[in-house]
């Protein structure tokens, strides 16, 4: 099987998934409503690429990101890796999948245990998991310490020693210690400089290369997104409302709200400047999302429809999604 027909089979599949979290009030603590935090999302990731999800501060991305990991229970829908539905496995299935899909979280040091040294975080999954012998595990630890460029006398010290990129260095370090197919890469460089974001996101390029990994890259910074992802899905309100591969993406936007973010990435060059488009009015309530297309009260080219029918996630051109009436429309018109 050659790498291109690998990269044309799905390795994981997502299904009309759904994440609701209660608000609770009163002396009883009743639920009294819910936030929409993942809405009704489709998308399927590729073996071996790397599928960047953008969007807003809030607008679910984490949330997708863990759901699928079974971090998170979901309300409905399922999560499909090599044909197996995660959210249908028993505690001793979920055990073993988990060696096969990792997690790469946003700020490194909340993420690793201030009392232990590196070593043992990084040894943790291979202790659960019962690989190997003790000495094994150990060598194993040096042997991922090198692969994210970092020495092995480092092993023995403690998180606070190190720099936030070293942490992250070290947070991806212990995702590849169990030799994983899936990771979760939930914004693994907003919290770092941007002299060492390239460093980090191009480790995570070259591991994705060199082992074979297959990535969904969560961050809110489309540069960054662009950099690394073979193909981009964007989020607003819990939904979906675009997906293109990286390049027709940023060559060809269609969804409005694509558009807009679009054009606030800035350009490196003081004389040249791109025209805004500047959104109306805040991102609506995840607790009480508006009817029809959730981006309608603040879209430019909203029609009427737009607040009374939920536009259909659809293939609009060839391996590019959209949700959204005007796209959809001339899509399907003639000439």
């Amino acid at each position: 099987m050659t790498s291109s027909e690998r990269k044309s089979q799905d390795l994981i599949r997502v299904k009309e998934l759904v994440k609701y979290f209660p608000v609770r009030a009163g002396v009883f603590k009743r639920i009294v409503n819910w936030v929409h935090a993942v809405d009704n999302v489709n998308f399927s990731i590729r073996r071996g690429e790397c599928l960047g999800l953008v969007g807003e501060s809030g607008c679910g991305k984490s949330t997708i990101g863990r759901t699928m990991l079974r971090l998170m229970e979901p309300t409905s829908g399922s999560v499909e890796f090599e044909g197996r539905d995660i959210f249908k496995l028993d505690r001793a299935g979920l055990k073993a999948i988990r060696r096969e899909m990792q997690i790469v979280f946003q700020d490194p040091f909340a993420s690793l245990n201030p009392r232990k040294p590196i070593a043992d975080s990084i040894m943790a999954g291979l202790d659960i998991h019962n690989v190997g012998l003790q000495k094994d595990r150990f060598e194993t630890v040096l042997e991922m310490l090198a692969r994210v460029g970092m020495e092995p006398y480092l092993a023995r010290r403690y998180p606070h020693e190190f720099s936030g990129g070293q942490r992250q260095r070290v947070g991806i370090a212990r995702a590849l210690a169990l030799h994983p197919k899936f990771i979760v890469c939930d914004e693994p460089v907003s919290a770092l400089d941007v002299s060492i974001q390239s460093q980090v996101l191009n480790l995570l390029r070259d591991l994705q290369e060199n082992l074979d990994l297959t990535y969904l890259f969560i961050a809110h910074n489309l540069s960054v997104v662009d950099h690394i992802s073979d193909r981009v899905a964007v989020m607003y309100l819990g939904r979906i409302v675009e997906l293109a591969s990286s390049r027709e993406l940023f060559r060809n936007p269609l969804h409005p709200y694509t558009r807009a973010l679009f054009s606030a990435i800035p350009i490196p060059d003081p004389e040249l400047k791109r025209k805004r488009i500047l959104l109306k009015g805040e991102v609506p309530s995840a607790i009480q999302p508006p009817g029809g297309c959730g981006f309608h009260p603040r879209c430019p080219e909203a029609m009427p429809r737009c607040s009374e029918q939920t536009p259909a996630f659809i293939e609009v051109a060839p391996d590019h999604w959209a949700a959204c009436f005007l796209v959809s429309d001339a899509a399907v018109e003639p000439g």
